[in-house]
């Protein structure tokens, strides 16, 4: 019964929230129809993807959540890892961008777990250029978006969890910024059949984000045709959007090849509000508890995809003090953007 009252909560959720999802995706037209509503959404590096582990299996993590990066895939696995664990990832992303996560989780006894979280992503920087000025003023700018998060996560039975991880947004280019808040919602169920696990998340639930600051406000003459204050100041108000807001289903089975040989099979359907829907699939093979073998591929059957395969390693080594040192790399094919190189590392005790 108490199984089934969880399961009736989360579907509550899931309803409450649904009409979210289709916001956006029909056009306000109507002999216009399938627009995918790509690019209408702020903050798009909350979509990158934490974690060089999770983004060589595909992107297909929803359901796996068992280490520190789970707070960005799904908040409810830091309650199943019985540690504290942290973990930094870094991405040599496009056109010389950077992108960095870094976490920390650690278990409250009987209470589940917390955990913090960082997401930063820097565009760098440029000169200023103008009309007069087109190889530069002497002035630079720069552009940056940061994401600060809070996890909580517990164990509602011996297989049910739920996690939620709140998270502060900010984007800012030169003088202006964007503000917002938003919750990852996530559950994870270990299944009766022993290795299969289920999980879903709903990711980036929030405010929407407008650009405001001062290089906005401009000199205005309300009334050109007769004398008077030519001069007041006014500020231009831009538009606000949404955020990346998604839905994500996940499956995985692992099935132990020997003692010391096990293989992970995962696959994730992802609903985004900015996109199309597509699936992530990938698998793992691990040897002896410290070498993995990872691969996957990528939104399958998302419209204009450019991304897919996958490819990566790791070694999680563990030391007499049961502390465990994890080295992990991710490579993604990305078609006309070249390929993406992720490394991440990360401690355990």
């Amino acid at each position: 019964m108490k199984l089934r009252s969880i399961l009736i909560i989360v579907l509550s959720v899931s309803i409450a929230i649904a009409p979210h999802f289709s916001y956006g995706q029909e056009s306000a037209q109507p002999y216009v129809s399938n627009v995918s509503n790509t690019g209408t959404t702020v903050a798009a590096f909350l979509e990158i993807g934490a974690g060089a582990r999770a983004q060589a299996m595909g992107g297909a993590f929803t359901s796996v959540a068992d280490d520190a990066t789970a707070m960005y895939w799904n908040p409810a696995g830091i309650s199943r890892l019985g540690r504290i664990e942290t973990t930094f990832n870094y991405t040599n992303w496009f056109v010389e961008t950077q992108y960095a996560y870094a976490g920390v989780v650690a278990p409250v006894g009987n209470m589940g777990a917390v955990g913090v979280n960082v997401t930063h992503f820097d565009f760098g920087e440029q000169p200023v250029r103008t009309i007069a000025r087109p190889e530069g003023t002497g002035e630079v700018y720069g552009a940056s978006d940061i994401a600060l998060g809070l996890a909580y996560a517990m164990n509602l039975t011996d297989r049910f969890s739920m996690g939620f991880n709140f998270k502060y947004i900010n984007q800012r280019i030169w003088h202006e910024s964007a503000n917002g808040f938003a919750m990852d919602l996530g559950a994870l169920y270990d299944t009766p059949l022993r290795g299969l696990r289920l999980g879903f998340a709903i990711q980036n639930f929030g405010t929407d984000m407008r650009l405001e600051g001062r290089d906005l406000r401009r000199a205005y003459d309300p009334d050109p045709l007769n004398y008077g204050n030519d001069a007041i100041n006014v500020n231009f108000e831009t538009d606000q959007f949404a955020l990346p807001l998604k839905f994500r289903f996940g499956v995985s089975y692992e099935l132990a090849l020997s003692k010391s040989h096990s293989f992970l099979l995962v696959s994730d359907l992802l609903h985004p509000l900015n996109n199309s829907e597509s699936i992530n699939i990938g698998f793992e093979y691990v040897a002896f508890d410290a070498f993995q073998l990872r691969a996957g591929y990528e939104s399958l059957f998302e419209r204009d995809a450019i991304n897919g395969l996958s490819l990566g390693a790791g070694i999680h080594y563990k030391l007499q003090n049961r502390m465990i040192i994890i080295f992990d790399y991710g490579w993604a094919d990305w078609g006309v953007f070249s390929s993406v190189n992720r490394f991440s590392v990360g401690l355990g005790f």
